[in-house]
């Protein structure tokens, strides 16, 4: 290192500001290595990461020459170019993608998450102006879902302590209930329900106006609003509603996409072919920026139109031009074909599962959800009130764990007085012995905090 650790140290508190974080004159973890599934801190600590970077993306795990070599002879060859041109990356990967997409067949490429919802907003939008139904620009988002930083993303994120304060917000989003039975807004039980939290969603379109709701997107398991995997009925009944009402289907994969749960996209766990699917965080497990807005053909062609000078789809994304991005996106779909990593995830992520579940017994532990790698488990003060439990306490059993070499996640700043769901998202390389590790310590750190 060219400082030394205090040296780092000081110059961290004095120069950086770190995301989510409330700085109050010292350094978070700084990180300063990483192999396969351990990084070490600046002191030499350390960690197994069951949180894939932090923010679930790295899920091919850390050390990855294969990816390295291949941007770094790409960044050789010719490093970037305006995406209103092309390159040969950018072409080869979105081909390879559209194989895992059936019935999708354009993909644009954008920096980050926020960007491809953002993208996908203004599809549906143009897609009215276009029509003779011009007032079709409302978007339908759930409550508890996440879809970005910016504030259009904002304007339809349903968390509420994540868009506090930074209104006032863009006209045109309407909220719907959430999918989460665990704590159901109709106060019913499944299966014996109606699926009154899919058909509530014609219930808002009904009432928005039919003519007035373009658009409509989820996060096919709600990730960061606490870990929600709908039930398999779920998105069948609200595709049906959607393309009932003339609404397009946009799923939102920046979490899920590229095999976190199992198959390559979570929307196809449901049978289930939406008009447009955003993603970003593990295209290219996090090596370099990189995330895709794609869509089907009808999309498409209905946005090339040269009706006037306006109606055919005007944006850019400057770093969607990156050449070695591609480059890396497509050697991260090259490992997690050869090394079988989706059945990995399928056949962990369901021991995993089960073994969050013997916590069930525990008094404070009201849920445990899932599905592959991304698994939550939610605490309650009181498992018949479903009371949620001080969010200081779900805090300190991630501290009892990253104090004993695991680090894990948990709703942050989401919603008011409900933070209360640890997530566990390892990347998918994980062994059965990591998983034992991480299920290990956390029972011992929900038993040392929750005496």
């Amino acid at each position: 290192m060219a400082k030394n650790p205090s040296e780092y140290i000081q110059s961290d508190v004095k120069n950086v500001w770190h995301h989510l974080t409330l700085h109050q004159g010292k350094a978070p973890m700084i990180v300063v290595e990483g192999k396969g599934m351990r990084i070490k801190d600046i002191h030499g600590k350390e960690y197994l990461d069951a949180t894939s970077g932090g923010v679930w993306c790295v899920n091919v795990g850390y050390g990855r020459d294969q990816i390295v070599d291949a941007v770094a002879a790409q960044m050789k060859k010719m490093p970037y170019y305006a995406a209103s041109g092309g390159n040969l990356p950018t072409i080869e990967f979105s081909e390879k993608l559209l194989e895992y997409m059936p019935g999708l067949s354009r993909v644009y490429i954008s920096n980050s998450g926020s960007e491809a919802n953002e993208k996908a907003y203004k599809m549906v939008r143009l897609l009215a102006y276009n029509s003779d139904k011009k007032g079709k620009n409302k978007i339908l988002y759930r409550y508890r879902d996440y879809h970005g930083t910016t504030i259009g993303a904002l304007s339809s994120t349903g968390q509420p302590e994540r868009s506090e304060c930074f209104g006032p917000f863009v006209p045109g989003f309407v909220e719907v209930p959430h999918a989460c039975c665990y704590r159901c807004a109709f106060n019913q039980s499944y299966p014996g329900c109606n699926l009154e939290c899919a058909k509530a969603i014609e219930d808002v379109i009904l009432k928005e106006g039919p003519d007035t709701v373009g658009g409509a997107i989820f996060e096919p398991v709600t990730a960061g609003g606490g870990v929600i995997p709908p039930v398999d009925e779920y998105y069948r009944e609200v595709a049906d509603i959607c393309k009932r009402h003339g609404v397009r289907l946009i799923i939102d994969e920046v979490v899920c996409g590229m095999g976190r749960t199992g198959t390559m996209f979570a929307y196809q766990h449901y049978g289930i072919v939406p008009d447009i699917v955003t993603m970003a965080k593990g295209v290219a497990s996090a090596y370099m920026p990189i995330s895709c807005t794609v869509t089907n053909e009808e999309v498409f062609s209905a946005l090339q139109k040269n009706t006037d000078r306006l109606s055919y789809f005007r944006d850019i994304s400057t770093f969607g031009g990156c050449a070695a991005a591609a480059t890396a996106a497509l050697e991260n779909v090259r490992i997690i074909e050869n090394e079988k990593l989706l059945e990995n995830v399928r056949k962990l992520g369901a021991y995993l599962l089960e073994g969050m579940k013997e916590n069930l017994s525990h008094a404070n532990v009201g849920d445990v959800r899932g599905r592959g790698f991304l698994a939550g488990m939610e605490f309650v003060d009181d498992k018949s009130s479903k009371t949620p439990l001080d969010e200081n306490k779900v805090i300190a059993i991630c501290g009892e764990m990253a104090a004993n070499g695991v680090l894990v996640g948990r709703t942050n700043r989401s919603f008011p007085n409900q933070n209360n769901i640890i997530n566990i998202a390892p990347a998918y390389i994980a062994t059965k012995s990591d998983i034992d590790i991480i299920l290990k310590t956390l029972r011992e750190a929900v038993k040392t905090v929750l005496k």
